[in-house]
């Protein structure tokens, strides 16, 4: 099997060309960048076959997909700068990145009639109320540019596709990039005290973990929408502080304060991330390890304990 992966300079990127290597597959990475340009660290994303793309040239895509002629797409580029994206001079961008782009990869995987998988994103939902999230709901309501434009590229993918994977993931962590756990690791480690909203709730995602479900996946013909995020209980970026200090021995206090209270933030962010996974069960796919779990694993990959 040759799969073809977008974004491998971000975090889950590289982690899913990883995987296929260990399984024993062919993966081609892309970037926007003409060379590979994520974390040198040996990993077999390094050395792979790669191709430069920009996702939001339709004919380069036409043409480098259809060259390589991949049985899988796994999508994982995409603007992910939540704030950045409210700004006006941004939003024609960010839509030409997360919707266009994406609709220029599903129009090349149907003439080419390959599998496509989309990483989408709990923003998609207005995130109100406590219930979780099931993935066939079709109650959207973005609250920013950032969830807006990630639901247009789902409907891009939906629309002309019949051979997708849809996965919402939310609170992303993965050794090749920025994440919240660097951040606050950083912070805790500089600061007495650190403020961290409350009453936010959701469940991280390891990419190191993800990329083994989305490779499952693609083994299959299961298609449709799935949440995905690891298990261990729905948590406030608060709990999941509290959790990263005590396994990472720092001594700092955690405060926790409300959204309002905390501020800053240009897009509003949903209150309830609670993603339902039991549909991967019911397909037979194979749940992420608790994010306690992930957690320590990351720490100790990342080299933060």
């Amino acid at each position: 099997m040759k799969v073809f992966v977008t974004g491998v300079a971000g975090q889950l990127g590289h982690d899913v060309m990883n995987e296929l290597a260990k399984r024993g597959y062919t993966g081609v990475g892309s970037d926007i960048a003409p060379e590979y340009s994520g974390i040198s660290d040996g990993s077999y994303v390094t050395s792979a076959e790669y191709k430069a793309m920009d996702i939001t040239d339709e004919v380069s895509v036409n043409e480098i997909l259809s060259f390589v002629k991949p049985d899988v797409v796994v999508h994982c580029a995409a603007w992910t700068a939540v704030d950045l994206a409210e700004d006006e001079d941004k939003q024609a961008k960010v839509r030409s990145i997360n919707a266009k782009g994406t609709e220029n990869i599903a129009k090349v995987c149907k003439k080419l009639d390959c599998k496509m998988v989309y990483i989408s994103t709990d923003y998609v939902f207005d995130g109100q109320g406590t219930e979780p999230w099931v993935p066939d709901c079709k109650d959207y309501k973005p609250l920013n540019v950032y969830g807006q434009t990630k639901l247009e590229g789902e409907l891009a993918v939906s629309s002309n596709l019949e051979k997708y994977f849809i996965v919402r993931i939310a609170w992303v962590f993965g050794l090749n990039g920025k994440n919240f756990i660097k951040t606050m690791v950083n912070v805790g480690r500089t600061h007495d005290t650190v403020r961290v909203v409350s009453d936010q709730i959701g469940t991280p995602t390891y990419t190191y973990d993800l990329s083994r479900l989305l490779v499952d996946m693609i083994e299959t013909d299961k298609y449709g929408y799935y949440h995905a995020t690891n298990e261990g209980g729905y948590i406030s970026w608060f709990d999941f502080t509290c959790e990263i200090f005590r396994q990472a021995g720092i001594s700092s206090k955690v405060l926790p304060v409300t959204t309002a209270e905390y501020g800053l933030s240009k897009a509003a962010r949903p209150f309830n991330s609670r993603l339902d996974k039991s549909k991967l069960v019911k397909a037979g796919f194979k749940p992420l390890p608790t994010w306690q779990d992930a957690l320590a694993r990351y720490l100790k990959e990342a080299q933060l304990v």
